[in-house]
């Protein structure tokens, strides 16, 4: 997974898996999702990402291993 912030275009783009999207589909008028060839979301895309999320605060909280 990846996240990217983009201060030019106030893009917030979360990559799921580096898989390549065949298909951009709207989720709403400032959300994008990318499909690969199965249909499965590989990444969605949140534009005016600082009036959407609190980007001064990202976390990742990842379940430690057992």
């Amino acid at each position: 997974m990846k996240i990217s912030y983009f201060p030019d275009t106030d893009t917030l783009y979360i990559e799921l898996r580096a898989e390549a999207a065949v298909e951009t589909r709207d989720l709403d008028p400032r959300t994008l999702i990318d499909l690969d060839a199965n249909g499965e979301v590989v990444a969605v895309t949140f534009e005016h990402a600082r009036d959407r999320a609190d980007l001064a605060h990202l976390t990742l909280d990842l379940p430690s291993a057992a």
